[in-house]
């Protein structure tokens, strides 16, 4: 089984997303001896923000292109084909002003392609990504699984919504929240991983 670790919190080793997907890994790999683990770091090489140069690549057949297109269209080949190889995504998805980092924005932005990784339908758009299993570690300071914070969680909606749309709709959700609260912190990590079952 190829796993692969998406992370994109800022805060290196010290990251509570990054360490609760590590947590999520080692039980992966505990119960899939001799997977392989892919890591992308989007926050220490983040993919560049959409320009007008990508979108024009990405709607120029392949034997059309440019120089400069094909450099431009470089990155969402390289994610897609990463993407395309697991079995299993591993991303850690830090809480930045209630939703997700810009990084792993552009991240999606570079995955999502219309023939690619999806096609439009009278129906709406149909996944072209199948077969893959999705955890997302989340990590956040307050609590937004329950309570009065949960309608601003703008994260985990759109990742479930978007990474649905391109097929991958077995998404496991575990959270490591409250770590800036006081009662909470000391156990918001362990109760993320012990959270996932795999």
């Amino acid at each position: 089984m190829q796993i692969l670790q998406i992370i994109s919190s800022a805060q290196g080793a010290q990251s509570f997303s990054t360490r609760l997907s590590q947590g999520i890994i080692d039980k992966l790999l505990a119960a899939h001896p001799g997977s392989t683990v892919v890591v992308r770091n989007v926050a220490t090489h983040p993919f560049p923000h959409l320009e007008e140069a990508h979108l024009q690549a990405y709607f120029t057949p392949a034997d059309g292109r440019s120089a400069e297109q094909q450099e431009a269209v470089r990155h969402s080949d390289e994610a897609i084909a990463q993407v395309m190889a697991a079995d299993v995504l591993v991303i850690g998805v830090p809480f930045y002003n209630f939703t997700i980092p810009s990084s792993l924005k552009s991240w999606i932005d570079h995955l999502t392609r219309a023939g690619i990784t999806f096609r439009y339908t009278a129906t709406g758009p149909e996944g072209l990504v199948k077969g893959k299993k999705v955890y997302l570690a989340v990590a956040s300071g307050g609590v937004y699984s329950e309570g009065p914070m949960q309608t601003a969680d703008f994260a985990t909606p759109y990742l479930r919504w978007t990474l649905g749309a391109l097929g991958m709709s077995d998404v496991t959700v575990a959270r490591a929240e409250g770590i800036k609260i006081p009662d909470l912190q000391a156990t918001a990590l362990q109760k993320g991983i012990d959270s996932v079952a795999v």
